[in-house]
C-alpha cells in the first residue's frame, strides 16, 4: 500500500499496462527480438504523419510499460481510432530500425474505449 502511494503516476500506469499485457496473453515489448512474429498490446503515446521515401506513413509509438515499439502504416495519412491515449493490440513481424523495434503494417485491434 505504501509503495503505491509513493510511486509516481508513470510507474503506476506502467504496472497497469504490464498487467494488461500478461492478462491478454501478449508478448512484452521488451522481450521482442528482431524478425520475431509477435502479438503485443499497449497504449499509443504519440501518433505522427511522417513520409518515408516519398510515401505517406502514419507512425505511432506503442508503450506497454516495459519498452516502446514504433508501429508504422505505410501509405496511410490517417486511420480512424488511431490516436494518442488509445489502447490496442497489434501483431506482425518485428524489425529493428535505428536501434528501435518497429512493426510495419501490423494487424491491429482497437480496445474498447470503456475499458480505458
Amino acid at each position: 500500500m505504501l509503495d503505491r502511494l509513493s510511486s509516481s503516476q508513470e510507474d503506476l500506469e506502467s504496472e497497469e499496462l504490464q498487467e494488461d499485457t500478461h492478462a491478454s496473453g501478449c508478448t512484452r515489448i521488451s522481450e521482442c527480438s528482431d524478425r520475431q512474429i509477435v502479438k503485443v498490446t499497449g497504449t499509443l503515446r504519440t501518433v505522427t504523419l511522417r513520409p518515408r521515401a516519398g510515401v505517406p506513413a502514419l507512425e505511432a509509438e506503442l508503450f506497454d510499460g516495459t519498452a516502446p515499439l514504433d508501429v508504422v502504416w505505410l501509405g496511410r495519412r490517417s486511420i480512424v481510432g488511431i490516436e494518442p491515449g488509445r489502447k490496442l493490440i497489434a501483431s506482425g513481424r518485428v524489425a529493428m530500425s535505428h536501434g528501435r523495434r518497429v512493426l510495419f503494417n501490423p494487424k491491429y485491434e482497437l480496445r474498447p474505449l470503456g475499458k480505458e
